[in-house]
């Protein structure tokens, strides 16, 4: 069995088609084909159907991805043998929460970079949930997120990053017109400015908002934190994020602080990686960085 055809496999299934695993690889897209044929062939197995105009993967496909994954792992720790980071010219796969992506990730990205060299890093701006299943099934080798998702986490390895207060903020205009959302049974007519409903902190104001029967004008859905920072500043409406998002807004008073008794008040940002995974120098390393080790 030609390594060349497991790589390709994890490519379509990371990718989800084979069109965009052809372009990733490099390939023609009768190439991937012409592999997944032989693979399926020598396991005697169909790994893919048909359905409609999507190749999806059978159950013995699904059955096939952590064998796969643990092959391309053992590769990629032969290539790393030497515990040598300037020699490790392997590829790191990190998702990323958006917000912890925009104010969290940089100055560990650049140190990773300073030292690994050779190794090239993928980051992919990715919800909470997403970056879960995706370490999980091991498309990803490590993921930065919030770990306020319940017990989803279980099956990964985390180190704790740190914890951070959410804040309520809308621009001081704003916060003049609606200054209380701490007494319960309101209606009040103001846009929510915020990010999808898979996002952590969406989640715990919207709950916030249901224990204290406290209804919104209606909700504004975006999936750029910059764009939504700057909606609530034109006094679109409100938002509520991590502090450390629009800390410097609220330095500036371009956004104001709209008090709550949100019980859960904070959330907890963690690096995680599949507990059975081989964690490789280039890993190590920027988990490392991101946990301040």
């Amino acid at each position: 069995m030609e390594l060349k055809y497991l790589q390709t496999f994890a490519a379509v299934v990371e990718e989800g088609s084979f069109t965009k695993a052809a372009r990733k690889l490099g390939y023609t897209q009768s190439t991937i084909t012409f592999q997944m044929d032989q693979l399926e062939e020598e396991l005697s197995a169909r790994l893919f159907e048909k359905i409609g105009r999507n190749m999806m993967l059978t159950k013995a496909g699904e059955s096939l991805i952590p064998y796969v994954r643990q092959v391309l792992d053992a590769v990629e720790q032969l290539s790393c043998f030497e515990n040598d980071l300037a020699g490790c010219r392997g590829d790191l796969r990190v998702g990323v929460g958006e917000t912890l992506l925009c104010y969290k990730t940089a100055p560990a990205v650049r140190e990773f970079c300073r030292r690994a060299p050779e190794t090239r890093l993928f980051l992919r701006s990715m919800n909470c949930y997403d970056i879960r299943d995706a370490l999980l099934n091991g498309s990803l080798d490590l993921g930065v997120f919030y770990e306020d998702i319940g017990t989803g986490t279980a099956g990964l390895t985390t180190v704790p990053i740190g914890t951070f207060p959410l804040v309520l903020a809308a621009s001081p205009q704003v916060k003049e017109r609606f200054p209380d959302f701490i007494t319960p049974g309101q209606d009040l007519p103001v846009p929510f400015v915020i990010n999808e409903t898979a996002c952590v902190f969406r989640q715990i104001f919207e709950r916030y908002l249901q224990e204290r029967s406290i209804t919104l004008g209606y909700t504004v859905e975006l999936w750029s934190i910059p764009t939504i920072k700057n909606l609530v500043k034109s006094g679109m409406g409100i938002t509520c994020l991590p502090r450390f998002a629009v800390q410097e807004e609220l330095d500036s008073g371009e956004l104001a602080e709209i008090p709550t008794e949100m019980s859960h008040s904070s959330i907890t940002a963690v690096c995680a990686w599949h507990k059975n995974k081989w964690v490789s120098p280039a890993m190590e390393l920027f988990a490392g960085l991101m946990s301040g080790k």
